[in-house]
């Protein structure tokens, strides 16, 4: 039997099959991988402002190609909504928080985006805020995907959020809410009357040195999965290869063997007549 043998095209089949998905899902990390680092690379805060909805839906997965890029947004405030996330260091130095409320967009019922407004200081509480915005909108700032680091929420019960994470929002709101937030490029009049401050880019947490790293480590761990099922297909083919060879080995020397004894019963016969 040889390696092209019928009886095992379906080893082949299956052996090229799990090696060509484990390479194929192994690229796609390592894409995955470069895309965040092309995304990390490009500033788009300079950018002309395009409609929110031309770079992200609502149950789309955010777009890393917009991180920053500037967009107009338009809809109805959910003023009471307005939520501090806690952790936005001032370019001064000082401990402050942003002040977030969702935006409806397109409708009472429709998705809402969460809108940062301002930041202020630490300490600040919505009570000397004043009112919060209402009725319809209209919001340019940069787009940036939600946060969610895991950090657990030391009081869940007040209206400080440690991160402006999707999950931690969603409660507070009666619609879903889109995979993205935008920073405001300019403070309102009125909220700047109330005391709030511009919030920036520069406020965001660090990233995570590991989220890239996760598509890299994903992208390894499928090609050793290729390596090992390739190792399989091989190593399956090469002990059929030798079972066969082995068994017609078994058969030559049986065949050996009775060529004696037919000859010897022929003798026999023979001295007998």
């Amino acid at each position: 039997m040889r390696w092209w043998s019928v009886r095992l095209w379906g080893a082949h089949v299956l052996g090229v099959l799990a090696v060509a998905i484990a390479v194929g899902m192994g690229v796609w990390q390592y894409d995955a991988y470069n895309a965040r680092r092309a995304a990390e690379q490009r500033d788009l805060t300079g950018a002309a402002p395009v409609p929110f909805a031309s770079v992200l839906g609502p149950d789309s997965p955010f777009p890393s190609k917009d991180v920053g890029r500037p967009v107009t947004l338009e809809g109805t405030w959910i003023g009471d909504a307005t939520v501090f996330v806690d952790g936005r260091e001032s370019d001064d130095g000082r401990e402050g928080m942003w002040v977030v409320t969702p935006m409806n967009v397109g409708g009472a019922s429709a998705p809402a985006v969460p809108v940062v407004r301002g930041w202020v200081p630490e300490g600040t509480t919505l009570a000397h805020l004043g009112a919060a915005p209402s009725g319809e909108g209209r919001v340019t700032g940069w787009v940036q995907p939600t946060e969610g680091t895991g950090q657990s929420d030391p009081d869940p019960t007040d209206d400080i959020l440690p991160q402006l994470r999707t999950a931690d929002l969603v409660q507070r709101v009666d619609v879903d809410l889109y995979g993205a937030y935008v920073v405001a490029d300019a403070v309102a009049p009125a909220d700047r009357a109330a005391g709030l401050d511009g919030a920036t880019l520069d406020q965001l947490p660090p990233a995570s040195r590991f989220t890239g790293l996760r598509n890299i480590l994903y992208a390894i761990e499928w090609w050793v999965f290729a390596a090992f099922a390739a190792f399989i297909w091989w190593r399956y083919v090469r002990d059929a290869l030798r079972d066969d060879d082995e068994d017609d080995e078994a058969e030559d020397d049986e065949g050996e063997d009775d060529e004696p004894a037919a000859s010897a019963a022929d003798d026999a016969v023979g001295s007998a007549t």
